[in-house]
């Protein structure tokens, strides 16, 4: 893990296109303004842990879900005396 020390209004530049900087300080929290792109997803820890367990659970109902009533299967047509 990198820890850095940073100061109010300071920032740190996560690639070329995230920043975070140190919005406020008071007491035991910090506040962090975070300009990401639109694409890029950003969330607390906790809100993310809940997210990942929550698609798990989905795969695994999916996976686990029965399968479909088999449909009766369909028999060739036989060709009628004419043979059309």
């Amino acid at each position: 893990m990198l820890v850095l020390s940073r100061k109010l209004n300071q920032s740190i530049m996560i690639g070329d296109d995230i920043r975070i900087v140190v919005v406020a300080v008071d007491r035991d929290q910090v506040k962090l303004g975070i300009e990401a792109p639109r694409e890029v997803s950003v969330h607390r820890s906790e809100i993310y842990e809940e997210i990942q367990r929550t698609n798990r659970a989905a795969a695994e109902t999916a996976t686990a879900a029965p399968a479909p009533a088999s449909r009766a299967r369909l028999q060739p047509r036989k060709k009628s005396p004419s043979g059309h």
